[in-house]
C-alpha cells in the first residue's frame, strides 16, 4: 500500500512534472515565505527597538525602510523559489531567472524610495527656519525629482533584463516626449515656475504675501499651483506662472515700517505757530518707545491749508503695533495742536470779488432800503 501510494507520487504528472516535484516546490515557498516574514519581523522589532532607546536617526530610518517591505513581492519571491526547485525547461528556467530580478528591483527601489524620502525629509527639516519640515517648493520638486529619477532607473533596468533593446526605447521616449511636451506646455510651465520659486524664494510657507489684489498667508506651493490662505479665511489656489509674472510683496521679511503721514493747519497760524508744532511733532514721536522719528517739516503752502508732512520708522513688523503707534501718535499731535491755538484745516475755498457790475449793484441798494423804512 505505502508503496503505490509513492509510486502515484512519482508516477502521475502534472504539466509533465511528478506530484512528488510539485509538492516539494509547495513546501519550499510556504517555508520561504514563513522564514523571510520572520526574519524581516525580527530585525524589524530589533532596529526598532534601538531607534526607541538610542534615538538614533539610522535605526529609525532602517526601521522605516524595512516597514515598507511588501507583502506581495514577498509572496512572489517565494514561489518563484518553489519554482526553481520544479523540473522545468531550460528555456522556462530564463525567464524565472528573469522575474527574480524584477522582484528583486521592485523591492530594492521600495526601500530606496522610502529612505530617499527620509533623508529629504530630514535635510530640509534641518534647513528650515523653525526646525519642522514645510512643504515648500524646493523639497517637492526635490523628492519627486529624486523619485521620478529612481524609478526610471529601475524601469530600465528591469527592460534591460528582460531583453529589451534599451539604447532605441529612450530614443522613442525622446520623441514621444516632444509630443508631450508641446501638449502639456501650461503645464510645465507651471512646473518651471515652481522651480523658480524653490531657486529664488520669493515667499515659503508661512509668509504673508501680497499678489495684486489678493493676500494672505502662504499654506502650500505645489509644482502647479501655489495655495494660500486670504484674511477672510478662504482659501486662494493660483497658478505658479502667474505668481511668478506678478509682482510679489512678502511681509513676512518686513522688518521695519518707514510710515510717511500728512496733516493740515488752516492759515490763520503764525509763523511760531508752525515752528512749535513741527518740534511738538518730534518729540511726540521721539517719545514712542516703538517708533524713530526721520523728519517733519512744513512742505508747502496749499489751496486752502499749510501742509505738514512727517516720516518715521516703526520698530516692529507687526501692522497692529504699527496702528496702535499711530493712533497715540494722532491723539498727540491733536492734543498739541489745541495746545498751541492753531485748527485743523478742512477742505475750503475763499472766493474775492473785486467788484460787481453797476447794474447789479443799484436795485440791491434800493431793496435793502425799502426794507429799513418799515422798521
Amino acid at each position: 500500500m505505502t508503496e503505490d501510494f509513492a509510486g502515484f507520487f512519482t508516477t502521475y504528472t502534472i504539466l509533465g512534472i511528478s506530484l512528488a516535484n510539485w509538492a516539494l516546490a509547495i513546501c519550499a515557498a510556504a517555508l520561504s515565505y514563513w522564514l523571510a516574514r520572520t526574519a524581516i519581523r525580527f530585525v524589524f522589532r530589533k532596529v526598532q527597538a534601538r531607534a526607541s532607546v538610542d534615538n538614533g536617526h539610522l535605526s529609525y530610518i532602517a526601521s522605516q525602510v524595512l516597514s515598507a517591505t511588501s507583502t506581495t513581492l514577498l509572496l512572489l519571491a517565494s514561489i518563484l523559489v518553489g519554482i526553481g526547485l520544479l523540473d522545468l525547461p531550460e528555456r522556462w528556467l530564463g525567464r524565472v531567472s528573469s522575474l527574480w530580478f524584477v522582484v528583486a528591483a521592485l523591492q530594492i527601489g521600495l526601500w530606496a524610495n522610502r529612505a530617499l524620502a527620509l533623508g529629504l525629509h530630514r535635510y530640509f527639516s534641518r534647513h528650515s527656519a523653525n526646525g519642522t519640515f514645510q512643504a515648500s517648493a524646493l523639497a517637492t520638486l526635490s523628492l519627486w525629482g529624486v523619485r521620478v529619477l529612481l524609478w526610471a532607473v529601475i524601469l530600465l533596468a528591469m527592460l534591460s533584463n528582460l531583453g529589451v533593446n534599451i539604447t532605441a526605447f529612450v530614443a522613442s521616449l525622446g520623441v514621444g516626449g516632444i509630443a508631450v511636451a508641446l501638449a502639456v506646455q501650461n503645464i510645465l510651465g507651471d512646473v518651471f515656475a515652481s522651480l523658480s520659486i524653490a531657486v529664488d524664494k520669493p515667499f515659503e510657507v508661512g509668509d504673508f504675501i501680497v499678489v495684486g489684489t489678493l493676500a494672505g498667508t502662504v499654506e502650500h506651493v505645489g509644482l502647479k499651483t501655489t495655495r494660500i490662505r486670504s484674511l477672510g479665511g478662504e482659501q486662494i489656489v493660483m497658478a505658479n506662472a502667474d505668481m511668478i509674472g506678478s509682482t510679489i510683496q512678502n511681509y513676512k521679511r518686513l522688518q521695519e515700517r518707514r510710515i510717511v503721514f500728512e496733516f493740515r493747519l488752516t492759515y490763520d497760524c503764525s509763523t511760531e505757530q508752525i515752528r512749535q508744532v513741527t518740534q511738538r511733532v518730534q518729540d511726540i514721536i521721539k517719545g514712542e518707545e516703538l517708533a524713530r522719528f526721520d523728519r517733519c517739516h512744513f512742505r508747502s503752502f496749499g489751496e486752502s491749508a499749510l501742509e505738514f508732512e512727517t516720516v518715521y520708522i516703526v520698530l516692529d513688523a507687526s501692522y497692529n503695533v504699527y496702528m496702535d503707534v499711530q493712533q497715540r501718535i494722532n491723539l498727540s499731535i491733536m492734543e498739541a495742536v489745541a495746545e498751541l491755538g492753531a485748527c485743523f484745516a478742512f477742505p475750503s475755498r475763499t472766493v474775492h470779488v473785486a467788484s460787481l457790475p453797476e447794474a447789479a449793484a443799484v436795485p440791491a441798494r434800493t431793496q435793502s432800503s425799502a426794507r429799513a423804512e418799515p422798521a
